[in-house]
Order: structure tokens, then sequence, then C-alpha cells
């Protein structure tokens, strides 16, 4: 069973990290795997940086330049990873765009995901139909889920097809707006969540974009599996570096 499946499975609300690789320096990737799992991450979305990430706010934008001048590159990734199922367990999820994986060549990419230990991709500029008619079979033959996701402006019909292409869990995004965190969510948020909630739908959810503290994490997972952080930690390991990553996580889950 993928490891994703098996995450989901387990009887808690599950905590995902998002970072992104070759940043603040080319060579953290691995050290920070390491110290999330270390300090009781569930999942990592690890963030392949590309030139123009549109669904990614200020934050994540400017780590995603840093990281490119640092020298960060698909393959340059593949071989910081080639290693990490030596120390690492969790679900590893490749986040980026689809360029760069069309670049690559899409089945040569899934085939180095599967040899490595990634357990599945978030790439959201990559439509539901399009993976569904085009890639989903690749995509399976190397054992490889991919993430889709959804906000408070996808259709209930959409939403349905979304959860009948998944295998995995759906990215539940908390706003229109493009990612960073926020102080905390308000009623048209929980009218949301409580909507997706009522659908009964069969991947669970889990819930990205404006989570930043317990409190907020606490409020997300309230109808939902779990919740992705990523503005929140980018900018911690640019304020204190990668040394205080077990204070970041602490200070969510306590």
């Amino acid at each position: 069973m993928n490891r994703i499946n098996q995450k989901l499975q387990e009887d808690k609300k599950l905590l995902s990290i998002y970072f992104t690789a070759g940043y603040p320096n080319l060579d953290d990737t691995v050290k920070i795997i390491q110290d999330l799992e270390k300090n009781g991450v569930d999942l990592i979305e690890i963030g392949l940086p590309f030139s123009d990430p549109l669904a990614d706010g200020p934050t994540i934008q400017d780590s995603s330049t840093q990281a490119l001048k640092n020298g960060m590159t698909t393959e340059v990734l593949f071989n910081q990873l080639k290693d990490v199922r030596q120390s690492v367990n969790i679900p590893l999820i490749i986040m980026g765009y689809f360029n760069p994986m069309l670049q690559y060549g899409v089945e040569d990419f899934c085939k180095k995901c599967q040899e490595i230990g990634i357990d599945g991709l978030i790439i959201p500029d990559l439509p539901v139909d399009v993976y569904h008619e085009e890639y989903q079979s690749t995509f399976e033959k190397y054992g490889l889920i991919n993430v889709f996701l959804i906000t408070p402006q996808t259709s209930g019909e959409r939403i349905r097809y979304i959860d009948s292409v998944s295998n995995g869990f759906i990215y539940m995004v908390s706003s229109a707006s493009t990612t960073g965190a926020k102080t905390g969510f308000g009623d048209e948020q929980t009218q949301y969540f409580e909507r997706i909630d009522s659908l009964n739908l069969s991947n669970p959810q889990i819930v990205g974009f404006g989570i930043s503290n317990n409190d907020t994490f606490t409020q997300a997972t309230k109808y939902a599996k779990g919740a992705i952080i990523g503005s929140a930690f980018v900018k911690h390991v640019t304020n204190e570096g990668i040394e205080t990553i077990d204070s970041f996580v602490k200070n969510i889950l306590d």
C-alpha cells in the first residue's frame, strides 16, 4: 500500500509541511526532511521550484526564486533524494508545476519518483480531466498518487469528479487567494469546510493555505483529516534558520 494511504488510515489529525527544495541553501533539502519527520510531521511536500509559480504567494515565490539561483533543478533534486529512504519513512510528495515534468518527460519523471521513494505528486496546473485522459495510467504504473486541489469556487459536480479520479486525499484550498499565512478562518471558510464535509467524499481532505499556528491547525482539522503548512514554515526557516524546526512544529501541535 502507498505510504500516503497508510498514513491516512491512522487515527489522528495529520500535519503536512511544505518547503521549497534547495532553500534556504541548496543542500538543505534532506536535512529539512529528516528534521521534520523526527519532530512528528506526518507528510512532507517537497516544492520543486519553478520560475512562474502562479498559485504561490510572495513568501514561497521568493523561496523558489532563491532556490533556482542556488542551482536547484529537477535533476539536482532527484540526486539529493536518491538515498532519502535510508533515513525517512513518512510519505513524501513532490509539489510542482507541470512544465518541468514535461521537460523531463512525464514517464521518466514518474519512474524516477518511484525509484527514490516518492509517494505522490501535487501539480496545481495539471487539469483533472487532462490527467484522467492522458496521464493517470502512467502515474498508477509507478505507484504515484496524484493529489488535486479544490477551492471554495469549485463546483459540487467538479469536486465529485475529482473525488472519483483520486485515490489518496484531496487538497482543500481554504480560500481563492494565493498561498500565505492568516490569523484565522472566518465564517465564509467555515461554511466551505462544512459544505465539503457534507458531500461525504470517498477521499479524505487535507486543508491548505492560511494555516500558521495551533489555532488555525485546530480550526482546519475540525472538518478535515489534516492540514498543510507552507508559507509560515518557509518564513520560519528564512528568519530563524533550519536549526529551529523543532520549535516550529511544537508550536503547531501543542
